[in-house]
């Protein structure tokens, strides 16, 4: 029977050159000549740190273009907290990894409700779909794509 699993899982690798990209373009920028700013990344944590509100603001949307031109969903950046430390202001972002149960029993209660004819299972942290037809899986695919799922979702272990 086909099936395949729901996963959300952050390429490391992608970040730490998504980072490095968004350190070099903030070098070049004009606005930001002179100016202490910084983007650190340690165990999935990513910190940014720079003078002002405003220019923290940017150094994060830089970073987050940067993420995007690397195929890495911002959405896996949860907001985990704000400093202030002498003249530099850091804002820190967990790269949440995995599907956590609420969201993963969100998913499931989507697929029951659609009336679409597979199984859905909580494994860890993926689900599991298995269905007769590959068209049905595909429909949960679609109709997990369309709903307000807040993690990035990837499907892999695709069996026919």
């Amino acid at each position: 029977m086909p099936s395949f699993d729901a996963v959300s899982e952050v390429d490391m690798h992608e970040v730490t050159n998504a980072v490095d990209q968004a350190k070099r373009e903030l070098s070049n920028r004009w606005d930001f000549k002179n100016v202490d700013v910084d983007i650190v990344l340690e165990n999935s944590k990513l910190t940014f740190s720079a003078e002002q509100d405003f220019q923290l603001e940017q150094v994060v949307e830089v970073a987050k273009m940067a993420l995007a031109k690397r195929k890495v969903d911002s959405r896996a950046m949860v907001e985990a907290g704000d400093s202030k430390a002498g003249k530099l202001v850091k804002k820190t972002f967990d790269l949440k990894q995995g599907i956590d149960s609420l969201t993963a029993k969100k998913m499931m209660k989507l697929v029951k409700e659609s009336k679409i004819k597979v199984q859905a299972a909580i494994q860890g942290e993926k689900v599991r779909v298995t269905g007769k037809k590959r068209d049905d899986l595909q429909q949960v695919m679609a109709l997990w794509k369309e709903s307000d799922i807040e993690v990035p979702l990837q499907y892999n272990n695709f069996r026919d």
